[in-house]
């Protein structure tokens, strides 16, 4: 079997096996416990992947889930069933907000199928759904492990941004919040001036950057200079195991649409962050009605910063054939 509940022992033969380069062992920082908060997701569920295939770097604590590229209900049980694949039963998934704060949802079934894994259906019974509501699960585990955790929302930050309004010292207790989203110094995915995880729910954006949180974002500037490539997609649809096959499946359809790996660059960050360039900036979103509704500002001279200290790094670069190799690495394709 290629399966295992051991945290320590590999999802398929091979798998991590690789594991880092010498260069990545030279700058590796210790070892993050994760919160990941997502919609999966085509891109979602490879980020997934990917964060369980670096157990030295990522102690992923739990799953909390949020409506973004497809309803509530399907992001949960997505995320239930991926963990079910990979037998990861000791990860537990908590669902959170059906809609944003302040607005209706839109969704991006039509890139990710339906269901939102590119037409796959898996089965979530083995993994249970969680009582707490996400919110109160970040609270409560933020609470219990000062200074330890690090949030890693992949999808719109409605989860995220709430905990923080219910719990006003959660932002001090944090360690940090690694986000995808935004398009600092580039035009948007879902209007020209907004990317879509910021543009579902803005008003959770700013929540989140006005909180004073160590933040990185990992917006479209960087995201789209990491392509998936026909190599990649090969390698994991002729896997002997069935998870990358699966995985290479769904990516096949996604990736007509929009190869960029979105949501693989944010693990990526956590577990080598020197792969990637970027720069300190203050950072506010456009929360108005009008054209620029959603857009990420990113403030980075003096002039513009206006006696304002920088609230976030914001990723801007990342080269594809070395990202592309850091995952054949790590998935040991």
């Amino acid at each position: 079997m290629w399966l295992h509940r051991n945290n320590d022992l590999p999802l398929w033969p091979g798998f991590g096996e690789r594991g880092m380069d010498i260069k990545e062992r030279r700058t590796l920082a210790r070892q993050h416990k994760v919160i990941l908060d997502c919609d999966p997701g085509v891109d979602d569920a490879l980020a997934l992947m990917l964060a369980l295939a670096a157990p030295d770097a990522v102690k992923i604590i739990g799953i909390t889930t949020v409506a973004g590229n497809v309803p509530l209900e399907h992001t949960t049980r997505n995320a239930r069933g991926l963990l079910a694949l990979a037998d990861r039963l000791d990860i537990p998934v908590h669902a959170g907000c059906a809609r944003p704060i302040m607005r209706t949802t839109g969704h991006r079934s039509v890139m990710h199928g339906g269901e939102g894994l590119g037409g796959v259906v898996l089965d979530p019974s083995a993994v249970p759904l969680g009582q707490a509501h996400a919110v109160d699960f970040i609270i409560d585990q933020v609470m219990a492990h000062p200074g330890e955790i690090t949030l890693c929302p992949i999808g719109p930050m409605t989860n995220v941004a709430l905990a923080m309004i219910k719990e006003p010292r959660l932002s001090k207790n944090l360690r940090e919040i690694v986000f995808m989203g935004g398009a600092a110094f580039c035009p948007g995915n879902t209007t020209a001036a907004a990317e879509f995880n910021i543009y579902v729910d803005p008003q959770a954006a700013h929540v989140v950057l006005s909180s004073g949180v160590k933040l990185t974002m990992i917006g479209l500037d960087v995201t789209r200079k990491a392509l998936i490539d026909r190599d990649l997609l090969n390698a994991l649809i002729s896997a002997q195991a069935e998870m990358p096959r699966l995985l290479g499946g769904m990516l096949a359809s996604y990736s007509a649409g929009d190869p960029c790996l979105h949501d693989p660059c944010a693990i990526a960050w956590l577990i080598n962050p020197m792969l990637f360039e970027g720069v300190d900036a203050f950072v506010e979103v456009d929360c108005g009605s009008g054209p620029n509704f959603g857009k990420t500002v990113a403030h980075i001279s003096d002039r513009h910063l206006a006696g304002r200290k920088p609230n976030c790094h914001v990723v801007t670069s990342v080269d594809n054939v070395e990202i592309l190799q850091f995952l054949r690495n790590r998935l040991s394709l």
